[in-house]
């Protein structure tokens, strides 16, 4: 497809793939007076089809045997097929092991169906069905052209009127309309729909969220409005309005068509501010419209003038443009709302209006687990978009599909920045740039999506789709040029990708990873950013599906699911984790969990904050994605609804406008060592003028140093230096955890990060514990004496070996990856033991166990007594739920013992300053007479423990990997 400059003539070249196409796509007003519009709502006949008999013995003339209430799904009304191991599902499945593992038997039985890969719908079903409506058409529509207004179809609509086809259409991202003409009569007619969700010619991907399993679902249907809408026959078809800030106008064009001859008619325009506190009109501009041929395209400035009111984030100013056309007599109204923006990328950088600004996003991938499909109110969206606020975010990625209207206009109320994409994942199975209909259909779609919803400032950015295969450089290359020379109100990005796929050259912005990730292979700080990583782009980066971080699943969450799905993969987690003898200790786990996925998200958008010339990121996400696998990436559940072990105020601390950000070499310290800190500015909120305060506290809050930086103008941007801090700890003698809070006066910006300070020189223990790093006859005859022993068995792991841990969670999920590690989600552990009075802790990971914990082997306790608990227990992954362990103690026989798998020793020196402490604090427990283990274990099965493997291990069944796992290909495509 070759660009075309003329807008109009791209217009008029675009096409509806299908076998019959809809004979227009208008756009009418909403909401039209009821005199012109006859709601559908309500009981309809239905029937499913699945052997595709439908048309062939013509179902549009009988009475169909079921009945179904629209809008909905059949899901929704418990129409389809019971879920079997049979189930034909739409999507990816690359760990199998459920449909063959032993041990997930009971799950696969009728009656206890209990899937893991994504939430179980009530009812299943993909294939034709039919819906049948009797409608009355009045006296008074007679000479009016009738058209069949449905707002969101999923997938394809196949329309009778009585006996006649109307046709048929085919989109994911906008209504479908079929014009019924002019010549109806009054009276009872019938209105049939034949629907149909397969994927056929036309294969947009299995796993693209606009029809997956995964997510929302493959739902057969129709949601939103379903109407009979009457007007003139000559009619106002289409009006985009291109905002022009420099000469403060409005460029309006309007597309007129007629279905009687040539005729002459005037339009009138005019636009009112609606939600600001300014009001403002502008004139009344007209325009005489000849129509010759059914067709006029006409183009009208539209003067906004000095009280111009422009949309951004913080004031999201929004006009009502009215269009009338009067033909004889005769109007036709339509009104669209829009705002005065400009989006643009200036370099590096995105700006509205001329501003800076920074995108802070999330990723919406169209769960909606009570309805299975999105909401179409504008208080559901307007809901979501509060919560993401509330979180410091001021932009969505729409991954693969496309939202409703009323999405778009809560965003434009909200002030808030959308990446839509057309609604593709055109992969695993299906590739762009092939010769297949998709190709045509990406653009038949994104035309739409134009159209539809392009007056949206909101409605900034967009691309094809996620992650494609085929021969993706040209196909997109060719559709970014498209849209630039199309339509200039947004910037355009071939795809949002993962870091292993080629660039699109002609990108005007990346969403793309390769620059995002914590490099926690070394000691955590806060120096490094991502500079190098974005240094071959010259235009705005934004950082693809960023952490994916998970959290350990909340049992709690299943009571919700009181709709179309249910969280049969919860169900199945927490049964098998009753299996293994930790019920009882699911809410620890997610709250532990939680708490260093909260810690991993905080400093990773830190890093992007403090990177020179980075653009924005797009977290995957906010809330959890309930598929592939089960993603539990989010701080929020699949229903924007807080776990409880963040606050939208404490992650607003570090995710906002402007945040306050140090650079620091490291966050453990010995009091030996003053603790330094160099403290800049993000600062996409507004120019000030400030003098940042800071303090330090401990754990009871006592501030321990406190001062004011030097007053200074910070501009619009990031990476802007304030001073440094640097304060001695030698007044710390005792292990200690310190805050430092930095703020920003008569503002609500303020962050804060922690700080753990250790004794440079520890006092000696007189103790009679026997170290080793092996159960040695020593070892063996100090516990039958009655002793005590200290087993360092860092490196000496065999029952466990398998399951590797690293000091951040489980990424995305370990059944989607195949086992990918890290397999581990911290640890839990009691603070109040006094194995940690010299080691102050919380329950969960926090940085001063980084140098203990990476790469620390654990221990699997599958033969110990199921009410065993270790001191340190390492959270597994919720697919497997082995019962794990860094640290224990057990009375073995007359003695007593404490093994450990990190490598904890008398030799740890000053590097590893928290580990040499925390052995401190061990050795010093087992002197103590405090030091009597309750739990008695043999030697032979903690001896095991070195020489045998685990009984329990992962096998995928499936050969199959996702993208990320595939071997690399460079070669250019």
């Amino acid at each position: 497809m070759h660009p075309v400059k003329d807008k109009w003539s791209i217009k008029r070249s675009m096409v509806c793939y299908g076998a019959i196409l809809a004979l227009f796509f208008c756009a009418w007003s909403v909401p039209r007076t009821s005199g012109n519009a006859i709601s559908l709502s309500g009981e309809w006949q239905f029937q499913t089809d699945p052997a595709d008999q439908g048309i062939k013995e013509k179902w549009f003339l009988k009475t169909l045997a079921d009945t179904i209430h629209l809008p909905g799904s059949m899901a929704q009304h418990l129409k389809g097929d019971d879920i079997t191991l049979k189930t034909r599902w739409t999507g990816s499945i690359y760990d199998s092991s459920w449909f063959y593992n032993p041990h997930m038997a009971k799950y696969r039985r009728p009656g206890n169906l209990k899937i893991p890969f994504w939430l179980t719908p009530a009812k299943h079903y993909t294939g034709a069905a039919w819906y049948k409506k009797e409608i009355i058409i009045p006296a008074d529509w007679n000479n009016k052209r009738i058209v069949l207004f449905l707002e969101r179809v999923h997938t394809e609509s196949h329309v009778w009127l009585d006996s006649t086809e109307v046709g048929l259409q085919n989109s994911l991202v906008a209504p479908h309309q079929f014009d019924l003409g002019d010549k109806i009569s009054a009276g009872k007619h019938t209105i049939t729909l034949c629907i149909d969700n397969r994927v056929k010619d036309i294969n947009v991907g299995p796993d693209s969220h606009s029809i997956t399993d995964h997510t929302q679902g493959n739902w057969n249907g129709v949601i939103g409005k379903m109407e009979l809408r009457a007007g003139p026959v000559a009619w106002l078809d289409d009006v985009q309005i291109y905002p022009d800030l420099r000469h403060k106008l409005a460029r309006v064009y309007v597309m007129v068509k007629n279905e009687k001859g040539e005729l002459t008619g005037k339009l009138t325009l005019h636009a009112t501010a609606f939600n600001t506190k300014k009001t403002q009109s502008t004139v009344l501009i007209s325009k005489t419209v000849v129509v010759k041929n059914g067709l006029s395209e006409v183009t009208m400035v539209l003067p906004l003038g000095e009280k111009m009111q422009t949309w951004d984030e913080f004031s999201p100013a929004l006009y009502k443009l009215t269009a009338t056309l009067t033909v004889n007599g005769v109007s036709d109204i339509r009104q669209v709302n829009f705002g005065m923006h400009e989006f643009k990328a200036d370099g590096k950088q995105f700006t509205i209006n001329g501003k800076p600004v920074f995108l802070r996003g999330t990723v919406n991938n169209c769960e909606f687990p009570l309805t299975g499909y999105p909401p179409a109110t504008e208080a559901a969206w307007d809901r979501i978009f509060k919560i993401c606020r509330a979180h410091g975010l001021n932009h969505m990625r729409f991954h693969s599909w496309c939202p409703p209207e009323a999405a778009f206009d809560a965003a434009d109320k909200a002030g808030f920045y959308l990446h839509v994409e057309g609604p593709s994942w055109a992969n695993h199975g299906i590739g762009l740039g092939l010769g297949k209909p998709i190709d045509q259909y990406i653009y038949d779609e994104t035309n739409r999506m134009a159209k539809w919803y392009g007056n949206h400032p909101s409605f900034c950015m967009m691309a094809y789709g996620n992650e494609p295969s085929g021969k993706q450089v040209e196909y997109l290359t060719k559709f970014v040029d498209y849209w630039k020379t199309k339509d200039s109100r947004r910037l355009y990005t071939g795809a949002a990708v993962g870091g292993s796929w080629p660039v699109i050259p002609n990108n005007q912005y990346m969403a793309r990873a390769g620059a995002r990730g914590l490099a926690w292979g070394k000691r955590p700080e806060t120096n490094t950013d991502y500079s190098s990583q974005i240094a071959k782009f010259n235009v705005p980066f934004v950082a693809h599906e960023m952490g994916q971080y998970c959290a350990f699943p909340d049992f709690k969450e299943i009571s919700k699911y009181t709709g179309v799905y249910r969280a049969r993969n919860f169900e199945l987690f927490q049964e098998d984790l009753k299996d293994h003898g930790m019920a009882d200790e699911a809410e620890k786990f997610l709250t532990s969990s939680g708490k260093l996925q909260a810690l991993c998200y905080k400093h990773e958008i830190e890093k992007a904050m403090r990177t020179p010339g980075y653009s924005g990121f797009q977290l995957l996400s906010l809330n959890d994605y309930p598929g592939q696998g089960t993603a539990l990436v989010g701080v929020l559940n699949a229903f924007w609804d807080s776990k409880g072990y963040i606050t939208s105020k404490a992650f607003s601390r570090f995710c906002n406008a402007t945040v306050p950000l140090i650079r620091t070499d490291k966050f453990v310290y010995q009091n030996k060592e003053a603790l330094k800190a160099e403290v800049e500015l993000f600062n996409y909120s507004r120019p000030m003028t400030a003098a940042l305060t800071w303090k330090i506290t401990n754990q009871q809050h006592k501030i321990i140093r406190q001062g004011v930086l030097a007053k200074k103008r910070y501009v619009m941007g990031n990476c802007q230096q304030s001073r440094e801090i640097g304060i001695s700890l030698l007044q710390v003698r005792s292990p200690q955890k310190l805050n430092l809070e930095i703020s920003v006066p008569n503002t609500p910006y303020v962050n804060d990060w922690d700080f753990w300070v250790y004794p440079d020189t520890l006092p000696k223990i007189k103790n009679d514990v026997y170290y080793t790093t092996l159960l040695d006859d020593k070892a063996k005859q100090v516990l039958a004496d009655g002793g005590k022993v200290f087993l360092n068995a860092s490196g000496k792991v065999i029952k466990g070996k398998e399951i590797i841990q690293s000091f951040t969670p489980v990424f995305w999920n370990t059944s989607w990856f195949k086992m990918r590690p890290p397999h581990t989600l911290g640890f839990v552990c009691d603070p109040r033991h006094p194995i940690f009075n010299a080691f102050p802790t919380s329950a969960y990971s926090e940085l001063q166990w980084w140098d203990i914990l990476f790469n620390a082997q654990v221990m699997h306790l599958e033969d110990f007594p199921l009410t065993f608990r270790p001191i340190v227990q390492p959270i597994d992954t919720w697919f497997m739920n082995r019962r794990l362990a860094l640290l224990f103690e057990a009375k073995v026989g007359r003695g007593s013992i404490v093994v450990s798998s990190a490598d904890l020793s008398p030799e740890t020196d000053n590097n590893r300053p928290a580990a040499k402490q925390l052995y401190y604090s061990i050795i010093k427990y087992m002197a103590s007479p405090g030091f009597k283990p309750a739990a008695e274990i043999s030697l032979n099965t903690i001896e095991d423990i070195f020489k045998t493997g685990s009984k329990e291990v992962f096998v995928s069944y499936t050969n199959g990997t996702p993208d990320e796992l595939k071997p690399k290909n460079n070669k250019k495509q």
